[in-house]
This record gives C-alpha cells, sequence and structure tokens, in this order.
C-alpha cells in the first residue's frame, strides 16, 4: 500500500485538474445559451490554470517514513535487569516484545508493568528460543537484546538518527547493522579477555535471516550472504556477572550444553580440539586480548573460558565414543 500512494496522489491531481478543464467549455456553452456571459467557473477554472498547485494532494512520495522497529528481548529470571533493557529501548520502539522462559521471579510481571507484550515459551536452546522470538514481531525492522543487556546513550542516538533518515529506495541501505557489546564484571566494564568489542548483529530487516550457531553461542545470519551490513559505533551494554562465582556457574553450564551439541561430531576430531583448542583460548585470551591488564578480574575471566572450553570438547569426546560405540544409554 505504500507504493501505491504516491500513484494514487499523482493520479487524484490529474484526475481533478482534467474534469475542471473538460467541464469548463460545458459551461460556456450553457452559460451562452442563457445569456450569462461570465460562468461561475470561469474564474476557478483561471486558478486553476495558472496556480497549478491548487489542487496538489501532500507529495507522500517525498516524505520520510521512520521505519517500524520491534524490540524482542528473551528472558529467565531477569527481574533485576529488564526494567534497565525495557527503559533504553522505549524511545526508539515501536513495539516491545519479551518472551519469558517461565521465570519464577517477577520478570514477567515488570515487563507488563512497563508495557511490552509479553510470551511465555518453553526454552529449548538459545538459538530456537530466538527464532521463534523474533516471529512474534509485527514491524519492518527487529532489534534483538537479553534481558542482561541495553542500549548506550550514544548507541540510542544512532538508531534515533538511523530512523529519522531511513530511505528504503537508496541501494546502500543496509539490510542488518552490527554492533559493539560491553561486557561488565561486577558493573565494571572489560575490554579485554576477548570480550570486546564482540561484534554481533542485532538488528535487522524483519525476514531478511535466521538465529544460527552452536547452542549455547548464537549468531544472526542474513539469507543472501552478500546483503549490505552497516556497523554502529555506539556500545551494546552487557551486564555479563556480578561476581566470580557467577562466572563459575556459567562456564560450567555453557561446557555441558556445548559437549550436548557437538556430541554427533567425530570423536577424533573432539579429542583433539580438547587437547589444543583450551590452551589456544587461554594463551590469546589473556596475552593477545589484553587480559592481564585487568588483574585478578582478567585472571579468572581467562581461567573460566579455558575450563569451558575443556569442559565443552573433553565431555563431548566422551559422548561421541559412547554414541559410536553404542554405549549410550537407552
Amino acid at each position: 500500500m505504500d507504493n501505491f500512494e504516491p500513484f494514487l496522489c499523482l493520479t487524484l491531481n490529474e484526475i481533478c485538474k482534467f474534469l475542471f478543464c473538460f467541464s469548463f467549455p460545458i459551461n460556456c456553452i450553457y452559460s451562452y445559451a442563457n445569456r450569462n456571459y461570465l460562468p461561475n467557473s470561469h474564474f476557478f477554472f483561471l486558478q486553476i490554470v495558472y496556480s497549478p498547485t491548487l489542487l496538489d494532494f501532500p507529495n507522500v512520495s517525498n516524505s520520510i517514513v521512520k521505519p517500524s522497529l520491534s524490540v524482542v528481548v528473551i528472558t529467565y529470571n531477569e527481574a533485576v535487569n529488564i526494567e534497565r533493557c525495557i527503559q533504553s529501548v522505549r524511545s526508539i520502539a515501536d513495539e516491545i516484545v519479551v518472551v519469558d522462559s517461565y521465570s519464577s521471579d517477577n520478570t514477567v510481571a515488570i515487563a507488563q508493568s512497563l508495557g511490552a507484550v509479553v510470551y511465555e515459551h518453553a526454552f529449548e536452546g538459545h538459538i530456537q528460543q530466538k527464532n521463534w522470538a523474533m516471529h512474534q514481531a509485527k514491524s519492518e525492522w527487529i532489534l534483538s537484546l537479553d534481558g542482561d543487556e541495553c542500549l548506550s546513550n550514544s548507541l540510542i542516538k544512532e538508531i534515533e538518527e538511523w530512523k529519522n533518515s531511513f530511505n528504503p529506495s537508496n541501494i546502500d541501505t543496509p539490510h542488518a547493522f552490527w554492533v559493539k557489546r560491553l561486557n561488565h564484571l561486577a558493573g565494571k566494564p572489560i575490554k579485554g579477555c576477548g570480550w570486546y568489542p564482540d561484534k554481533k548483529i542485532r538488528l535487522w530487516a524483519a525476514g531478511s535471516g535466521q538465529w544460527t550457531g552452536t547452542n549455547p553461542h548464537d549468531r544472526f545470519e542474513l539469507s543472501n550472504s552478500t546483503a549490505l551490513i552497516g556497523r554502529f559505533n555506539g556500545d551494546l551494554l552487557h551486564f555479563t556477572y556480578n561476581d566470580f562465582n557467577q562466572i563459575k556457574q556459567q562456564a560450567l553450564k555453557f561446557g555441558r550444553i556445548g559437549a550436548q551439541a557437538i556430541q554427533s561430531k567425530f570423536w577424533g576430531v573432539l579429542l583433539l580440539k580438547s587437547l589444543a583448542s583450551p590452551q589456544i583460548k587461554f594463551l590469546k585470551n589473556y596475552f593477545f586480548k589484553r587480559g592481564f591488564l585487568y588483574g585478578k578480574d582478567g585472571w579468572v575471566i581467562c581461567y573460566w573460558q579455558w575450563r569451558e572450553s575443556l569442559l565443552k570438547y573433553s565431555l563431548g569426546f566422551l559422548l561421541s565414543i559412547k554414541r559410536s560405540f553404542g554405549l549410550t544409554q537407552s
């Protein structure tokens, strides 16, 4: 319908002018027959001829129509974070959708009180949940967040400027946008340890792609691999962990999930990865990604990254052995 409106307005202009021009000689003949040599339509007709914009309708084609934007958030027990998340997007969102995995805290009540549309959906994996969640959005564009994330002021400003200058007819208009995620430990931003810039595609045109990857590490991929992807300079703030114990629990959880996801791979490959990948990850993140600059925080982060990788590939190796030799318990 949006593409039809400019044509509709142009057609109405031309039709109105044609009708007035066509009716003028008829009015003249009628007026002459009735000895009225100055028909009332005469002056109005002259106005039309000499002021062609008199009947113009608004030029819809030249007006900027902002793209509608749905912010989609997945949550589980995010009562501490969800208000900060929602408040950060209220100025840019046309719709806020929260998909909750049956939280046991007040996450759902808080989200609803802030005007979000809330769905409850059983969690089957990060990738599955995010794919299901994005299909609940009704807008032309989607911004995807986790419950413990929020937009920085600079990122809010960039998205507002993008919406205000949006031009769908421009061939250089991106189909999606990269954002830089700034992770935090106990409220402190960490730009080392491989935690930054942690580049993610989080804003995209609806229907242009889907979530893929290996649980729990998801990523968004566009269906058209050659589609233009823009980037924002502002940070997406991720309040990852409140203390060291949360780092530990998350590493153990993600290590087990990762092992389940890769158990179908050949056990020989997983054995080699269990011997090499954890060590490479630690060396890269602690030394080359400047984890050592963050003292104890950097050491603990890189250590548990090593432990997560070790658990993922060693447990994945054992599960693969069981599958390959029929040792899986029924």
